[in-house]
């Protein structure tokens, strides 16, 4: 089985190309840094790792997720090698996303203060008695 799920904030804002031909596909790019479980000097290390989407969730990305943005992805591992100009053996490993979720607030670019995302807690006091399920 080969599956991978993944909560990190993006390193930079998404880049989308579309691929040349009669029906263009919409190719997605971005890093995700990705906390580990260990601190070192009472600080996270991070993994960086790569990603591609494609289609309508290529788009997506590109149109609604920025730097700084807290997203999980669920995906697979994808490994390709090739050989270079100079006949030296190259390897890239990226996670090819299935899906993709928002999962929190993005980071201010000044100060790293959260922005108001347009979220809001739910009042405990609510009366769901009108609810559908």
């Amino acid at each position: 089985m080969n599956k991978v799920e993944l909560l990190g904030r993006l390193v930079k804002d998404p880049e989308v190309r579309y691929s040349q031909g009669g029906d263009p596909l919409a190719i997605c790019r971005f890093t995700l840094a990705v906390n580990r479980r260990t601190k070192k000097n009472g600080q996270y290390e991070a993994d960086f790792i790569n990603c591609v989407s494609f289609g309508k969730a290529a788009e997506f990305s590109g149109k609604y997720f920025k730097k700084g943005q807290m997203i999980a992805v669920v995906g697979r591992i994808r490994v390709e090698s090739w050989n270079d100009n100079e006949g030296k053996k190259r390897w890239k490993t990226e996670v090819v996303i299935e899906e993709q979720f928002f999962t929190g607030k993005t980071m201010a670019k000044e100060g790293n203060a959260p922005e108001d995302d347009g979220f809001y807690p739910i009042d405990e006091e609510v009366d769901d008695s009108d609810l559908p399920f």
